[in-house]
């Protein structure tokens, strides 16, 4: 049976075609800005020549891998990482998750694995070099690292997927304010980092949240939910679903006729004694103009004690739509969601989706995805909870489980 590979020994003409082919291929990185790292010297590369006549540049016993991303916080990591094996470009691809040490604090990076050969691999690299910008890829690096340092990153990557898939010890509800702030925040962030309008570029296209601007939205969210004793997890999954908390204005082209136009409403048209007014969705929560205005009245008659809210959470007497801050838009969503919880006497499902379609009509559709992303995020927040704030290069105790 013939052989589909030839393997040539190192003569002087192999080696100077190698050398051209390593030429080309750092010709290739430079043009693609990718990083070439210094190959491993111990690596003596091994010049093949395919049935097809193809020639394959291989390192035996090491594996050519690149960099896609590094972070400083290891849940964000992890989410990260599940992100990108199941979704996008690396879907389904080779990924491993490793952590070291980068002076005082730790380093996580997600790696895709290549081969051997560094003609495909390097090929590989530059396709994700040039769509790095659209595909949020943080830095494209690659380098060849041996084959027993990559059984090492796949044993801390299981280790990060045994961690946070260890049993709940605590549900959402029994956490301190402080550990659902803190997981509440990872989860935000995330959310936003991953909105889809990112990746493809889409007009007005979000800015993502920093961590110090997912902190504050976590604390509001929590504080108004306390406030109006709503289900943390849908009021995160609501949020998730509306805008991914980004402020970002919607319903562009939405317009209502009405009767008369209010003082900031903008007018579009006048006909038969009517009016079509814009009625476009503000901010994180995608409230229309006229839901916000029906929201108001209801903040006016209600009798609850807003000084327990923080200033920054009261939303004023006279409503202005032109000056509403982000965080009053987070008070005014949870008393929309309130109202609507005790107007279908607690049903969440129809609370949810009366949000997106009104109590006339509720959105079933708008609910299940709503479902899906508090579910999401409450099995987030309870896994990552069990560790207690530990890293999980301090958690040896999850290897003899």
């Amino acid at each position: 049976m013939p052989e589909t590979t030839n393997h040539r020994r190192f003569s002087p003409v192999w080696a100077f075609i190698a050398l051209l082919l390593f030429a080309a291929g750092s010709w290739f990185a430079w043009r693609w800005r990718i990083e070439l790292l210094p190959l491993a010297p111990a690596a003596p590369p091994a010049l093949e020549m395919e049935a097809n006549g193809k020639f394959r540049l291989r390192f035996p016993g090491f594996v050519f891998v690149t960099k896609i991303a590094s972070f400083r916080d290891e849940l964000f990591a992890y989410l990260m990482f599940q992100h990108y094996r199941s979704t996008g470009p690396l879907a389904q691809e080779d990924l491993v998750l490793r952590y070291h040490k980068d002076g005082e604090e730790a380093r996580y990076e997600v790696l895709l694995v290549l081969s051997d050969d560094m003609i495909p691999s390097i090929d590989r690299v530059a396709q994700l070099a040039a769509a790095s910008s659209r595909d949020r890829f943080e830095g494209i690096e690659w380098n060849l690292i041996p084959v027993s340092q990559l059984e090492i990153d796949r044993k801390q990557t299981h280790l990060f997927e045994s961690a946070y898939n260890l049993p709940v010890r605590k549900k959402m509800e029994d956490l301190s304010t402080t550990e659902l702030r803190s997981l509440a925040q990872r989860f935000i962030r995330f959310k936003s980092t991953t909105d889809p309008r990112i990746r493809k570029g889409l007009e007005p296209v979000p800015q993502v949240l920093s961590p110090s601007d997912a902190h504050r939205i976590a604390e509001d969210i929590i504080l108004v939910a306390d406030f109006y004793h709503l289900p943390l997890e849908f009021f995160l999954g609501i949020g998730a679903i509306e805008n991914n908390y980004m402020n970002v204005r919607g319903d562009l082209q939405h317009s209502i006729w009405k009767r008369q136009a209010a003082e900031d409403d903008i007018v579009l048209e006048r006909r038969n004694g009517r009016v079509r007014v814009l009625n476009d969705s503000a901010g994180v929560w995608q409230i229309t103009r006229q839901t916000l205005r029906q929201v108001h009245k209801h903040y006016l008659a209600d009798k609850r004690d807003y000084t327990k809210l923080p200033a920054r959470l009261r939303p004023p007497r006279q409503l202005k739509m032109k000056n509403l801050d982000p965080e009053i838009l987070t008070t005014y969503a949870g008393l929309l969601f309130r109202t609507l919880l005790d107007h279908f006497k607690g049903n969440v499902t129809l609370a949810v989706g009366a949000y997106n379609g009104g109590p006339g009509k509720p959105n079933m559709r708008y609910e299940e995805g709503v479902r899906s992303a508090a579910l999401h995020a409450r099995d987030i927040i309870e896994k990552a909870a069990v560790l207690n704030g530990l890293s999980v290069m301090n958690t040896p105790w999850i290897t003899s489980r």
